[in-house]
């Protein structure tokens, strides 16, 4: 007499995952029927003339574990094989399966091969044969993904991002208290924009490596944006070649800015007994090259000589805009400035130098309700910032020159109120508040 074919049953509510599984049984010679949840497979283990169950535990109507219980405890379906099939294959249900008696416990994705070896060490089992009392060995990966940054498009690390006055306190841990300072990394270039208070640290970070080309871009020579220069520990150090550029100034030219700001009755210290090698620039040409790295400018609307850079790596932006004031004296709702409007229009040549930028990191100072009594002082308010990220159609947006009273808490309602207007016009763009530290990439 013939031995009918081993007859397994497939609990397992995922159409695909149940036609690989049963395809594979079938292949073998076994006869396979199949239920699509826990009611279904108790059903046909109670009239289906079964000899073993391929159970998923994530199964509806009834969960896998509970069809699992019953099985084992009703004298009818007691003897019949079970071997777990399930994406949780934690501890917690690997024991409890146990604890009710699977033969073994496999972790999906299952692959046809090790599916047949363990229905195979089942019946082998059954008859006496070798016997496995634990899960098979998962695989070894043949590859591991390891994703990482890209870092072709450059990087760049705020050390700086307050305005006016470093601040410190309790209230000023998250966002930091230096004054601005930003440096943007691209292979072994470092370019320097600003020098405020966190420039201290930027230099102290530098001296781990070997003296280098240094370029240092500074927005204005406000003493916010300079006051960090006499701690920059690689002017003292030989071999440093270190270029600054700024904007010219109509009343001191800028080797004068930084030469006064050394002199002895402000500082111990001058520009004599700085032994790197120091370079002055004004910004004359539409922009600088170096080492593929292409830094523009354009003038904003600040008191003084006052610019925002653009620095563009291998078809990627960065804009980095510290003080300006957009929209100067508007106070409307942002929705309604557009393009063409007449308080648009002043700005165009901003807007255009900073449209589609990849990261934008531009102030907004003020709430609305501090800008009425700060016309005039170069800073933008809270919707006037946002009017302008949704003209010029940046894709990101880092808010940086926080005034000295906003406090970390502050900021942080602040923030949540600058995402609602953005919200309110249609701008999906991921906004942030910057902080010493942070670091990003292009």
């Amino acid at each position: 007499m013939t031995q009918r074919p081993f007859r397994i049953l497939v609990a397992e509510d995922s159409r695909p995952i149940a036609l690989v599984l049963a395809g594979a049984l079938r292949g073998a010679g076994f006869e396979v029927v199949v239920a699509r949840d826990g009611e279904e497979c108790l059903g046909l283990a109670h009239s289906a003339g079964l000899d073993l169950v391929l159970l998923d535990l994530m199964l509806p109507k009834v969960h896998g574990l509970e069809v699992l219980k019953q099985l084992k405890s009703d004298p009818q379906t007691r003897n019949l094989g079970v071997i777990v099939c399930s994406a949780k294959d934690f501890k917690t249900e690997m024991d409890q399966a146990r604890e009710w008696g699977v033969f073994e416990f496999m972790a999906k994705p299952v692959q046809p091969e090790a599916l047949l070896e363990a229905v195979g060490r089942f019946f082998a089992a059954q008859e006496g044969g070798p016997f496995s009392s634990g899960p098979a060995p998962a695989p070894a990966p043949a590859e591991v993904f390891h994703p990482r940054m890209r870092e072709e498009h450059g990087a760049f690390r705020l050390w700086g991002t307050r305005g006016s006055i470093p601040v410190s306190g309790p209230g000023f841990v998250r966002h930091g208290g230096n004054t601005s300072c930003m440096e943007v990394l691209r292979g072994e270039e470092r370019l320097l924009f600003d020098a405020g208070s966190g420039l201290r640290d930027l230099g102290l970070s530098l001296l781990s490596g070997k003296p280098r080309p240094l370029h240092l871009f500074i927005t204005h020579t406000h003493w916010d944006h300079i006051q960090g220069f006499p701690f920059f520990a690689p002017a003292y150090i030989p071999g440093y070649h270190i270029t600054i550029y700024a904007p010219s100034n109509v009343d001191k030219d800028l080797e004068s800015i930084f030469r006064g700001q050394l002199d002895r009755a402000y500082f111990p210290v001058q520009l004599e007994d700085m032994r790197a090698t120091l370079a002055f620039k004004d910004l004359e040409e539409e922009s600088v090259e170096i080492s593929g790295v292409r830094v523009s400018w354009e003038h904003t609307v600040h008191p003084g000589a006052t610019v925002g850079y653009k620095i563009e790596i291998e078809g990627r932006s960065l804009a980095y805009v510290p003080d300006n004031e957009f929209l100067k004296g508007y106070f409307g709702p942002p929705e309604a400035v557009g393009p063409d409007s007449e308080q648009a229009m002043v700005h165009a040549r901003l807007v255009e130098f900073l449209a589609g930028v990849d990261v934008l990191i531009h102030e907004a100072q003020y709430t609305n309700e501090e800008y009425l009594n700060k016309v005039g002082w170069g800073h933008t308010s809270l919707t006037n910032g946002c009017a302008l990220a949704r003209l010029a159609g940046v894709k990101r947006w880092t808010i940086t020159h926080h005034d000295p009273v906003h406090d970390d808490e502050f900021l942080e309602d602040k923030l949540n109120l600058t995402r609602q207007v953005l919200a309110d016009l249609g701008c999906r763009l991921e906004v942030l508040h910057a902080w010493d530290g942070m670091e990003g990439y292009l």
